[in-house]
């Protein structure tokens, strides 16, 4: 597999988001195949049109580290059956102005955590159709996971095996997924 750049979006604002962590946890579980950064979104004004021209300085740097990253994983937690709006206000964000979006044909992976009984389900479907609006190649699948304190230790490793392993294929799965859109990038780098 080839190494790619990888941008980590966190769909939390808060401070000790378990998401966040979740994020780091994945970061260390997906070991040599990328090199990962996270991508700020708490800074971003509320998407208006009318602050487009020109970008804001927190825009044209979130922009340019989604377009520097070969892949994206979203990690995210769920607000009222949904995905948070400082989520939805980075991805307003990155697909304007129009016809500068940042988004498409990059390769994407969603998952989060959440105390509550199924966790971020909802808020990561909705991600999804998002997303692929947007022309993201989207992996399948599901990976959201009930949060529990005891899940991560505090150096944000899975304490869990069982999890462990859960977490351990999805990040090698989107690892693999994501490496195959590299030629795509090469070839679309020369043209």
């Amino acid at each position: 597999m080839t190494k790619f750049k990888l941008g980590v979006i966190v769909g939390s604002n808060r401070k000790e988001s378990i998401n966040r962590k979740l994020a780091q946890a994945l970061i260390k579980l997906g070991g040599p195949a990328f090199d990962a950064k996270f991508i700020q979104i708490d800074d971003l004004p509320m998407y208006n049109q009318d602050k487009e021209q020109p970008l804001p300085a927190p825009v044209a740097r979130f922009k340019s580290e989604v377009e520097a990253s070969d892949a994206l994983l979203f990690v995210t937690p769920e607000h009222n059956r949904s995905l948070p709006a400082v989520l939805k206000n980075a991805i307003d964000w990155g697909g304007r102005p129009y016809g500068k979006t940042s988004w498409p044909g990059k390769p994407a992976a969603i998952t989060g955590t959440s105390g509550g009984a199924i966790s971020s389900a909802v808020a990561q479907q909705h991600l999804k159709v998002v997303l692929a609006n947007q022309g993201m190649h989207v992996m399948g699948g599901e990976a959201y996971l009930l949060f529990k304190p005891e899940l991560l230790n505090a150096e944000n490793d899975v304490t869990d095996e069982n999890v462990r392993k859960f977490l351990k294929t999805f990040i090698d799965q989107f690892s693999a997924f994501a490496s195959k859109f590299a030629p795509q990038k090469a070839t679309a780098a020369a043209a």
